[in-house]
Parts: C-alpha cells; structure tokens; sequence
C-alpha cells in the first residue's frame, strides 16, 4: 500500500511504478487488470487525477500522471486504486496477506523530449518482456487511447499530455506517438532502462537540480549523473548498473 505524501513537487509529471508483493505475478489473468483499470478511472473521478499513460504487467504496473496542484491527489488516487485492488483479490481468493510491496516508486520527468522518451518506454514494456511483438497487441496500456482507439471509459488526459510531450492536440500527438513508437521498435534494442524505473528525477542538468533542491534534506546525499543526453537523480553511493531502489513519496 502506498504510505501518506510527505513531499509534493507542483506541476510535475511522475512515472510510478508499484510492484506485487514480492513480484507475485497477481495481476496475471485479464480480470484483475481490467479491475485495476477499473480502480484508475475511479480515482480519476474522484480526486481530478490527470492520467497521461499507464501500463499494467502481470506482476506490475505503469502509471504516468500530474496532480491537481492537491498534495494530496496522487497518493489518495493510489491508496484507493492499490487499496481496493488488493481488498477484492484477496476476498474473492480467500488470500491474506499484502498484495502490493509497500510503497511505490516515483520519478519526476521533465516535460518534452524526456517525457516522450518515457512514454514509449511504457508503452514497450510488454514487448520487452517478449510477450507481444507491439504495444498495439497489448489491451491494458495507454496505447489505444493515445491512438484514438477507445471511446469509453477513458482514462488519459490527451490534451494534457499532447501539451507536455510539444504536441499541438491529441490528433498532431497519435501521430507522433506511431512514429516514435515504430522508431522504437526497428532499434531493436529493448533493455529494461532503470532510469525510467530506479531513479528520482530524469531531464536536463536545470530540471534535475531544481527537483534535488526542492527535495530539501531529502535531497541530500543524491548524485546527478549524465546519461547521454540526460540528466538522472540517483542515490550518491549506487552505481548505474546496480540494482537499485531508491524509494520517494510524493
């Protein structure tokens, strides 16, 4: 379950991730993650949510989102989604025990270019994983909508998100979206990237900075570190090609 906000960042975009318990694959059968998508477009309602992409793997989930300018939007948002989850697979199960591990992963991601590349990370999460061949073969993500494709039970926030990643509409934003996505996928180059997933902040020197001073004594004790064209937040004494976990609360 993830725990109360002890930090808000305003106007910021989060790349969450928030695994099972011990990376049970409890979200295997399309059920489940239909209740979870379920779950997100009621949290959406209820606490004005901006959802601008999500991914939801077997053992794991995805979610790309900006608050309200409310501190208290996005984890209220994901204690009722990640809360009910649990409470409904456990009774229908006849389970005990916790369904999520106990707090979930935030990482601020500049808008723009670094946002685009987060987005299509995403959205290739299950091909990665070898278990599609397209994002587009894949019914519990973003992809669809992003593209048009879903008239009901909409979760994103199209115009929202096609502002953030420089696009003019939603429509200017599907196309581009196909084009970084086929992009993507001729590179052939599909490594799990723990940037996206591990760190604290992902975009340029001033965007990384200005969320490390913001942090407060929070941020203290974290290294900036070039990664190509990026900058990433990281924790002082881990290595890039370590196995992290730095954990944040919103």
């Amino acid at each position: 379950m993830a725990r109360a906000n002890r930090h808000h960042l305003p106007d910021c975009i989060w790349h969450i991730t928030h695994r099972c318990h011990k990376k049970e694959f409890l979200l295997k059968f399309a059920r489940d993650r239909t209740r979870f998508m379920f779950w997100l477009l009621e949290a959406r309602k209820r606490f004005s949510l901006h959802i601008l992409n999500y991914t939801i793997t077997s053992n794991h989930v995805h979610l790309l989102v900006k608050d309200n300018e409310d501190p208290k939007t996005i984890p209220s948002a994901i204690q009722l989604t990640a809360g009910r989850m649990g409470q409904e697979y456990n009774r229908r199960k006849g389970r005990k025990g916790a369904f999520w591990e106990d707090r979930y992963h935030a990482t601020a991601i500049e808008s723009g270019e670094h946002l685009r590349r987060c987005l299509v990370y995403m959205d290739m999460n299950m091909v990665r994983a070898g278990v599609v061949k397209h994002p587009a073969d894949w019914a519990f993500g973003g992809y669809h909508e992003i593209q048009g494709n879903r008239r009901r039970n909409r979760l994103l926030a199209l115009d929202i998100l096609a502002k953030a990643t420089g696009m003019h509409s939603p429509e200017t934003l599907a196309r581009g979206h196909r084009e970084w996505i086929e992009e993507a996928l001729l590179m052939e180059d599909h490594q799990r990237n723990e940037a996206w997933t591990q760190s604290l902040a992902v975009g340029s020197e001033e965007f990384v900075r200005k969320v490390q001073e913001n942090l407060g004594v929070r941020g203290i004790g974290r290294s900036i570190i070039e990664r190509g064209d990026a900058c990433v937040l990281r924790e002082e004494q881990k290595l890039m090609g370590a196995v992290l976990t730095p954990k944040i609360e919103l």
